[in-house]
């Protein structure tokens, strides 16, 4: 059978993930899902990764939730219907959920369509570039059903404030590429062709960083956001730098700056 999720190396200590349902534009089901929810518990453990990529397969990024069916979440039998509805429901929020929580940083190359899970996927991403034939949809009320789904109402308004999102999830409608660069959904836009190639220079440069530093960084910029007050965003910092000087990699970095030489960090 030809795998659901196909995992490569394009560089050292890069993974990239790409969803493969190219003929359904990538529409999540609960294979796929919990293909993807294996394959994150993997790398959570994996030192030697130490950055991640998304995207999909064929021309798109995730269409959102295959309509046709999304299959059964594990543990489903089919006895308590309300009771499997929301295992489902909570089988694919809480990928969006392992996206932030995974210690490295992952990086979304949208390369087509991005609606409703698709969006909340990339938008559980820490950096994201689109190809010029990216779109992004909160697709959720155009099925009849609320747009504060998966994440996003509490995600996209973070990334580009209150007023673009509620002006999006209000009317469901399509951006293009150009448009999610212009209100910061986006880094960068490029052509089909060199989408990956710059996620994996992007992947590459963070992983040339201290691992421990890059993890950290990665759980204190998004603690941030929910943290309430800029005293205790500071108090927070503090106590990440004090355990970061204990690392290894301080005296490494030290020591390559003075002797004029690239720094090597253990995983």
């Amino acid at each position: 059978m030809t795998p659901l999720l196909l995992i490569d190396e394009p560089a050292p200590h890069v993974v990239q993930l790409a969803l493969n349902r190219p003929e359904q534009l990538n529409a999540m089901t609960s294979e796929l899902c919990e293909a993807l929810h294996v394959e994150l518990r993997r790398l959570s453990a994996e030192r030697a990764c130490r950055a991640v990529i998304l995207t999909g397969a064929g021309r798109g990024f995730c269409a959102g939730v295959d309509l046709r069916g999304y299959g059964a979440a594990p543990g489903n039998d089919g006895s308590d219907e309300p009771r499997d509805r929301l295992a489902n429901q909570e089988h694919m929020s809480t990928l969006v959920l392992g996206l932030r929580a995974l210690p490295q940083p992952v990086i979304a190359a949208v390369n087509g369509p991005a609606a409703g899970l698709g969006l909340a996927l990339s938008l559980a991403c820490d950096i994201r570039y689109a190809s010029a034939k990216a779109v992004f949809r909160v697709a959720f009320v155009n099925i009849g059903l609320s747009n504060c789904d998966m994440g996003t109402s509490w995600l996209l308004p973070r990334l580009i404030g209150a007023s673009r999102s509620h002006e999006l999830m209000l009317t469901g409608r399509r951006i293009d590429a150009e448009e999610a660069l212009r209100i910061g959904l986006v880094t960068d836009v490029l052509a089909e062709e060199a989408l990956l190639e710059r996620a994996v220079r992007a992947a590459e440069e963070i992983a040339a960083l201290a691992p421990w530093g890059v993890r950290l960084t990665k759980r204190g910029m998004w603690s941030a956001l929910e943290i309430p007050s800029e005293h205790a965003a500071v108090e927070y910092e503090d106590r990440q730098q004090i355990m970061a000087t204990f690392s290894n990699a301080v005296p490494e970095a030290a020591g390559a700056f003075l002797e004029k030489r690239p720094a090597s960090f253990a995983d």
